[in-house]
């Protein structure tokens, strides 16, 4: 059957049996450059992230739940940038505030400020009350943090994060990070599901850098998670917008979304492909009890970055070309069109 015809089957199923839908939104990578700590830099030297996401706040806070990848350890001042990270708490609350449920840290800076600032990132969080996995404090914690099955509008929901390292900077003391390893992944899969969980999210931070297309590591390790019965498969980690894939398992008589990479959430990068990145809109039908993944709406933006003191970066939906000034539109297009293509519009 193909993918048209089974979400069609989903939706007709969905009426019949007068099933409800949950909906997620996914980004990827949110990133902290020197020039964006300096933007948001108050007089008083305090750190003001409003603005930023005001025009996809709508899509973040609209969402059942909305996932976010924090690429930068919370690790406390100095605030740095590339390429050992440490931003302002600041900036993990207005993620909150704009509507993020969850913090996805396994990702190859989570160890910049060493085991301190891993440990640091996970306290600030925590008193934020924010959600987060993917690295802990020690195994003990691991141990009580997982399996993440979270309860979004009566479905049970596991979560889990992974990365395929970090910067070659190792953990010194107890700290963990949840590395792509098979074995592991395939047991917190089965203790996840033992725990109630309906419905798998996987954050893979995996890749090469840059790359418009998936690689040949990405994809078996794709086909492994579809496999394992995950339902929806979310990239981060190349900075760029990589192909996004709805397919059907036989196996588990399933669809399945595969996201290679949603690029940057938001950052400083200067490359065309890495200005700004895509978001993820997944409605899950659930009909008897029974969740599954039944439509797919990416939508891109773009990262104007501030020309004048006073300014901050902000976040320009692919449908909001009145918002940018003159001198944003040329890469505007630029970056539109190259995403537009990759994700085969």
């Amino acid at each position: 059957m193909n993918s048209m015809l089974w979400i069609l089957l989903l939706s007709l199923l969905s009426l019949l049996e007068g099933a409800h839908s949950i909906d997620f939104t996914f980004v990827g990578d949110a990133m902290q450059h020197g020039p964006q700590i300096k933007a948001a830099r108050m007089a008083d030297g305090t750190y003001n992230y409003k603005g930023c996401f005001d025009y996809v706040e709508d899509d973040i806070y609209g969402a059942d739940y909305a996932v976010v990848n924090l690429e930068c350890p919370l690790g406390g001042a100095p605030y740095t940038g590339y390429p050992a990270f440490s931003a302002p708490d600041e900036y993990a609350k207005e993620l909150k505030r704009v509507g993020f449920d969850l913090f996805t840290t396994a990702n190859n800076h989570c160890l910049d400020r060493r085991d301190k600032g891993l440990v640091r990132t996970i306290e600030v969080l925590d008193a934020m009350n924010i959600p987060h996995v993917g690295t802990y404090k020690n195994r003990a914690q691991r141990a009580e943090s997982l399996p993440l099955v979270v309860d979004v509008k009566g479905v049970k929901v596991g979560f889990l994060s992974y990365t395929y390292g970090t910067n070659g900077i190792s953990v010194q003391g107890d700290a963990v990070v949840d590395l792509i390893n098979r074995q592991q992944i395939s047991r917190d899969i089965a203790d996840a599901r033992k725990a109630g969980a309906q419905l798998m999210c996987v954050y893979m931070h995996w890749g090469i850098e840059y790359v418009l297309q998936p690689v040949k590591e990405q994809r078996d390790l794709a086909d492994f998670l579809v496999d394992e019965g995950v339902d929806m498969i979310i990239g981060s980690h190349p900075h760029v917008v990589e192909p996004v894939e709805l397919r059907y398992s036989p196996r588990h008589g399933k669809q399945v979304l595969v996201v290679y990479s949603l690029g940057n959430f938001i950052s400083n990068q200067t490359t065309i492909d890495s200005r700004g990145g895509a978001m993820v809109k997944v409605r899950v039908a659930v009909g008897d009890g029974v969740p599954q993944v039944a439509d797919v709406e990416t939508k891109l933006f773009f990262v104007q970055k501030p020309r004048a003191a006073g300014e901050n970066y902000v976040l320009i939906p692919e449908d909001r070309e009145d918002l940018l000034r003159l001198d944003s539109r040329a890469e505007f297009t630029a970056f539109m069109s190259r995403a537009a293509k990759t994700l085969g519009r």
